[in-house]
């Protein structure tokens, strides 16, 4: 039995260091984009969650549960102590908290996991082992999955849960810049040394 050897540096086609100039300008663009909309993440993050929770006492979850009642602990404010929420009689997949939960889930799923996907298809293409590619590219997702489980489990289980964004928010926060500098300097820098 003749057992095929694929040598590593060619088992995804070119580096990304090897990628034609509209190749690496589309690539840097998503790099940007992307950027864009974690920054704006985090600013959210920073207005909604850390500034109200450290500085203020804004109840502003009517928007988010539809109740002015218990505000912090149904936002999940940092340091909410655990109040009894009036139980409304509708049955629980029709509450404010498990509807605002559910869109909560939703955009996110689909927002972070087309971020991470995007992100991890150009991450095949870095010149990296096997096994850091694979961490770079599972690892944020981990941390989606973290940060959207602090959701449901500040709302129905204890707001201290809210702990938990910051974990997962940080996993996968860090995966993406260090991908973002990975993919910059190889693109953009690797390929400038090789030429001189």
């Amino acid at each position: 039995m003749n057992a095929v050897i694929i040598h590593p540096a060619t088992e995804l086609g070119p580096r990304l260091k090897e990628w034609p100039l509209p190749g690496k300008v589309l690539v840097s663009m998503i790099i940007l984009m992307m950027s864009l909309g974690m920054g704006g993440a985090l600013g959210q993050i920073i207005v909604h969650d850390i500034v109200p929770t450290f500085w203020g006492k804004e109840a502003h979850t009517a928007q988010e549960t539809g109740s002015e009642e218990n505000a912090d602990a149904a936002r999940g404010d940092l340091f909410a102590e655990p109040t009894e929420v009036k139980k409304k009689a509708a049955p629980f997949h029709e509450t404010d908290e498990f509807i605002f939960a559910l869109k909560f889930t939703h955009i996110h799923v689909f927002g972070m996991s087309g971020i991470f996907i995007l992100m991890g298809v150009i991450v095949l293409f870095l010149d990296a082992s096997i096994q850091m590619r694979t961490w770079l590219i599972g690892l944020p997702f981990i941390g989606v999955v973290i940060d959207l489980a602090s959701v449901w489990l500040k709302i129905f289980i204890h707001p201290a849960f809210f702990w938990l964004h910051i974990p997962g928010g940080l996993l996968f926060g860090i995966i993406f810049a260090v991908e973002v500098v990975m993919m910059v300097r190889e693109m953009w820098f690797s390929a400038a040394a090789e030429r001189r």
